[in-house]
């Protein structure tokens, strides 16, 4: 009973903190506002990039994931852990990053140059992909990799003792975790690529490759068509319900049982090519670009003034703050399927968000002022569907395999997650706890709205630096956020980590 009065608790809250900024930039604008004829192509747009990169995304992460977790070798943490960096930078970072590999001076088209082939063009629909698989095939595989990882050894010890085939194998215990992950897995990233704002304005290449979250800036920023913009979130958060819901028609489906906690056992060496070219193509297409940011960021150490230094500060008060706040909120409704309702939180506009809250915040005090806890608030409110997406199988699992036993001999609530939940949740507890973290350290979204010079933070410092020209101390504080995100994220996610 105190579970479900604590989830309807956290999943009210997290309905009014939805809907609420909409409703207000609503009843500003008087009611919604109509299409314009460049609305549809750009939810057309939307819809296309974002199937394109999550099918992607999702297909690479597959054989990646199913390598790593059959593999064992030096530096295989330290890889594991440096996945998850491409998906926490800040977007602007990312794409310097990209641009340095793919751009028209970049790394591949100089080689492409030197064999006299056609040079690629990373501007269009394909580059908009190419930076959203950048970013999302990290996190399919991170959530692919926690589902093997929660086989039990045992499982594979009986497939190994039955004599089955690896197709076998594949058939009886993998693909059945493939079909329970990998439908969530897609709809996370389609509803991140749905909202794709700062990769559309760099690398779109023009109006025919205009977002929605494009369309609601232009309706605010230019026009200050509250009611429009209003109109095209509702639009996009419709299209992010629609995936939510037919990813979790398409996943249901049960885990494989409690285990006694045994290491998985190496597997073999069938297939150790295929897994050393998957392993070693994604560490190339991943970790080049980051190498691209660390070298062009060292000289820019030296250049770090108080005011980076302070906002590094803030950026890791908020980042701690908004990773408590998430797993309070996220415990409750891992239990509750509250995937569906988190969803939400992401397929909002920001930017729409924000105004939102301005608004509401406005008659009572200085929304500057309450900058840094209202950016914790949202940050948390964001990453709330990663967080939920990595705890939920397993909660679910856990309450499948020992809830009954802990009816039985009579476990209170706080004993049952002192005792049973807590522990077993550990591992996905902190891979959540160190994503949340991250983004939150990376995160440019309405502390941009909020922020006065004495309260930025440090993605906002850095686009501070780049808008002033000081191009070597915009990168060093790059490499600075960098390091920051990756710490937290390191430190928070051992508990995830095999054999760290």
């Amino acid at each position: 009973m105190a579970q479900r009065a604590l989830a309807i608790i956290a999943g009210s809250a997290l309905a009014l903190l939805t809907l609420g900024p909409i409703a207000v930039v609503l009843l500003r604008a008087e009611g919604f506002g109509s299409f314009r004829p460049g609305d549809l192509d750009a939810v057309r747009f939307t819809v296309w990039q974002a199937f394109l990169s999550a099918l992607v995304s999702c297909l690479f992460a597959v054989p990646v994931a199913r390598a790593l977790a059959r593999r064992r070798f030096p530096g295989r943490a330290v890889l594991v852990a440096l996945l998850g960096a491409p998906f926490i930078l800040p977007v602007i970072v990312a794409v310097m990053g990209l641009l340095a590999v793919f751009g028209g001076a970049g790394l591949v088209n100089t080689v492409l140059g030197a064999l006299g082939l056609a040079r690629f063009d990373i501007y269009g629909l394909h580059g908009v992909v190419l930076a959203h698989v950048f970013f999302n095939l990290p996190l399919a595989t991170r959530m692919l990799l926690q589902g093997w990882l929660a086989i039990p050894s045992e499982r594979f010890r009986l497939a190994a003792s039955l004599n089955l085939t690896p197709r076998a194998t594949f058939l009886v215990l993998e693909w059945p975790l493939i079909r329970r992950v990998l439908p969530s897995a897609f709809a996370v990233i389609f509803v991140i690529c749905l909202t794709s704002f700062a990769v559309a304005l760099t690398l779109g290449g023009g109006p025919r490759a205009t977002t929605v979250e494009l369309a609601i800036y232009q309706a605010m920023r230019f026009d200050f068509d509250l009611g429009r913009a209003a109109l095209l979130a509702m639009v996009q958060l419709g299209m992010a319900l629609v995936a939510g819901m037919v990813a979790w028609r398409v996943s249901l489906g049960s885990g494989f049982g409690a285990g006694l906690d045994r290491q998985t056992p190496h597997w073999g060496a069938r297939g150790l090519w295929f897994d050393a070219f998957w392993i070693g193509l994604v560490a190339v297409f991943l970790l080049l670009p980051l190498g691209m940011v660390i070298l062009r960021g060292l000289p820019g150490l030296w250049l770090l003034g108080s005011d980076t230094l302070r906002a590094a500060g803030h950026s890791l008060l908020l980042a701690v703050a908004s990773t408590t706040l998430c797993l309070i909120w996220a415990l409750p409704l891992a239990t509750r399927r509250g995937e569906l309702l988190a969803l939400s939180s992401i397929a909002l506009s920001p930017l729409v968000l924000g105004t939102g809250l301005f608004l509401i915040l406005r008659p009572f005090v200085n929304p500057f002022s309450m900058a840094l806890p209202v950016t914790g608030l949202v940050n948390a409110l964001m990453a709330l569907p990663f967080a939920l997406r990595i705890l939920r199988p397993e909660a679910e699992a856990i309450r499948s395999d020992f809830g009954r036993l802990a009816q039985t001999i009579g476990l209170t609530p706080w004993a049952w997650t002192r005792l049973v939940f807590l522990p077993r949740l550990r591992r996905p507890l902190g891979f959540a706890a160190g994503l949340t973290a991250a983004l939150a350290m990376g995160d440019l979204g309405v502390i941009a709205l909020f922020a006065d010079p004495d309260r930025a933070t440090l993605p906002l410092q850095v686009y501070r630096l780049m808008g002033s020209y000081q191009m070597e101390a915009a990168a060093g504080a790059s490499l600075l956020l960098l390091c920051l995100s990756l710490g937290l994220f390191w430190i928070l996610d051992r508990g995830g980590r095999v054999g760290a």
